[in-house]
């Protein structure tokens, strides 16, 4: 009996976890002229990788096995910034463009992973 693949659900937490830092990038841009607001990031993904534990397959009875657990939500944490303006805003607007271009590095490597897999799984699909 063949177990689940879980690169897929990997890859859709990573996708998720980009969409949420993604967010949080655009509403501190948004907020680059409000007097007194602060920027925000989420909670690194490799944090909330750590505190996943994905399941493992035994096709052994050898093998040891690993009890699987959820992810926990996102956290929203305060962000190291270069500077504070006179006006109590701690956004720097060259510095949200830096990690959305990340966020987009990150987010075209995720999906070049996930087709790459798609095509070898529907390769072995049709060799069977």
């Amino acid at each position: 009996m063949t177990s689940p693949v879980y690169l897929f659900d990997l890859a859709s937490r990573q996708s998720q976890w980009l969409s949420a830092r993604q967010a949080t990038i655009s509403g501190n841009i948004a907020n680059a002229n409000t007097p007194g607001y602060r920027a925000k990031d989420v909670e690194p993904f490799s944090d909330i990788l750590d505190k996943t534990k994905l399941a493992m397959a035994a096709t052994s009875n050898g093998h040891i096995g690993f009890d699987a657990s959820r992810p926990e939500g996102m956290k929203v944490k305060k962000t190291d910034t270069w500077d504070t303006v006179h006006s109590r805003n701690s956004v720097s607007v060259e510095q949200e463009m830096i990690k959305a271009g990340e966020v987009d590095r990150q987010h075209s490597l995720n999906t070049s992973v996930v087709k790459a897999f798609h095509r070898m799984l529907m390769s072995s699909v049709r060799t069977a």
